[in-house]
């Protein structure tokens, strides 16, 4: 099943159940059947007391479908995964976990953030390669207070009551539509020479030219090696 639901009825009609969810993970890890992790024995069934799990019949390990993946020991339904990914990669401008928390029904809110955002770090592509030519480098910060926070938060360039962020967008050749390129964000502890040189070295390719803004935690010169 390698085509993608075009549409909602199509994934329901997919993927109605937790058997029908089950089955696409399985052929997934196990496309031409049954093969054990441990031994490489393909020789094994289903246990019919734990749910998604196969037992190898030479060497007795157990293996769920979902083992080595996101869902691996969730109390959730392997349907609300389901349900929750297609909605997060298929919507234009993604879903927020309030979103998720109400098209889903979930009853709590940090539920919801949790499962979006677990899903978001799988959506990453894991060899995608860092930005290179020349790079536009910014610092700059969302409001987000905590608990601890005080309600007025602070000002300039205090830490108080927002989260910091670091990003980097090409802009060599202004893409094929004339626009920006590639883009990288990330959470930051702090607008220090070393925080945003660490985001640098993890996005950044050897010889591309960081363009900045002159602060002083940030480089203006060619980031020629990444240590």
């Amino acid at each position: 099943m390698t085509d993608f639901p075009r549409s909602l009825l199509e994934f329901q009609r997919r993927f109605p159940d937790e058997a029908a969810c089950a089955a696409y993970l399985r052929h997934l890890r196990w496309p031409e059947g049954f093969v054990c992790p441990t031994c490489g024995s393909t020789r094994g069934w289903a246990l019919a007391t734990k749910a998604h799990t196969h037992e190898c019949a030479d060497c007795r390990k157990q293996t769920s479908v979902t083992a080595g993946t996101m869902m691996r020991g969730s109390k959730l339904a392997l349907t609300v995964w389901f349900w929750a990914a297609y909605l997060m990669a298929t919507h234009s401008n993604g879903s927020s976990a309030l979103q998720v928390q109400r098209q889903l029904g979930r009853g709590s809110y940090k539920s919801a953030w949790l499962l979006c955002a677990k899903l978001r770090r799988a959506m990453v592509a894991p060899e995608r390669s860092p930005l290179a030519g020349l790079v536009e480098v910014d610092e700059a910060t969302i409001a987000c207070r905590t608990k601890d926070d005080p309600p007025a938060g602070g000002g300039g360039r205090s830490h108080q009551g927002k989260l910091l962020i670091a990003g980097a967008v090409e802009v060599g050749d202004g893409g094929p539509n004339g626009g920006p390129g590639r883009i990288r964000l990330a959470q930051i502890p702090d607008f220090s020479a070393r925080s945003l040189h660490a985001f640098l070295a993890a996005n950044l390719a050897a010889g591309a030219t960081a363009k900045t803004d002159g602060w002083a935690g940030l480089p203006p010169e060619k980031w020629a090696s990444v240590k």
